[in-house]
């Protein structure tokens, strides 16, 4: 029998939507359970991007953007990472807005309560990010999501990283897709906002199993009191 494939998210999306910022794993650790995903950095610093097993940190800095790549002692408060495997291989030879991408992709889905992991590497005639800014805890990650810095740029090559998640699991992640990207060269990434592919290939990956952890030795995190409508609304709101 196949080894089951798992999704391991560290922490929850409405935690982090809570403003419990603060990172308790650290990248070395969060390496050893996948070489693809996502996440964001201790006091969420920008986006983390895991691609081919490393880990890079996308922010504006003085108005630019950067990207890094992260040693294993960086830590993290939220992360997704799975062990990439594909499931469905398939060549986007024309033009495409990531609306239309996003329905070929789900036409190949075999039902809508699993997740996938996604994987898009491509060229792009346009691709646009943000990078949530470094906060304090006591700002709310949707107040801060609203003065989050946003770059547009054209005509460059990278690789589209992330999860398709069931709508059931709405707050442990966010429902849909939640993607993050870099450049071929390393100095341009963030959270994907909107694209359009002019070729590439796209991989989606079958994922068996949710391993979902939590920071429980984190006081914060263990005694916060969380309002779940409000959770899910800022979410939407954010995302």
């Amino acid at each position: 029998m196949a080894e089951a494939i798992k999704l391991f998210q560290y922490n929850t999306l409405g935690a982090l939507m809570a403003g419990l910022y603060g990172g308790t794993l650290t990248i070395g650790e969060l390496l050893e359970h996948g070489d693809l995903g996502i996440g964001t950095l201790d006091s969420i610093d920008g986006e983390l991007i895991v691609l081919d097993g490393k880990a890079y940190q996308a922010k504006g800095s003085d108005g630019q953007p950067k990207v890094v790549e992260l040693s294993d002692d960086v830590t993290v408060p939220y992360a997704a990472v799975v062990p990439h495997q594909a499931e469905v291989i398939f060549r986007q030879r024309f033009a495409m807005s990531a609306e239309e991408l996003g329905k070929r992709i789900e036409s190949y889905y075999d039902g809508v309560n699993l997740f996938r992991s996604i994987k898009i590497k491509g060229h792009f005639d346009k691709m646009h990010v943000r990078m949530i800014p470094k906060s304090a805890p006591d700002t709310k990650f949707a107040e801060v999501a609203t003065h989050q810095p946003e770059y547009t740029r054209e005509n460059l090559s990278g690789t589209i990283v992330g999860f398709w998640t069931p709508e059931m699991f709405h707050g442990v992640s966010v429902a849909g897709y939640h993607l993050h990207f870099i450049s071929d060269d390393h100095t341009f990434g963030g959270h994907v906002i909107d694209f359009v592919i002019a070729e590439g290939t796209v991989e989606v990956g079958a994922v068996d199993q949710l391993d979902q952890r939590f920071p429980v030795q984190d006081r914060k995190y263990l005694f916060a009191k969380l309002n779940m409508d409000e959770l899910k609304e800022d979410i939407n709101k954010s995302e």
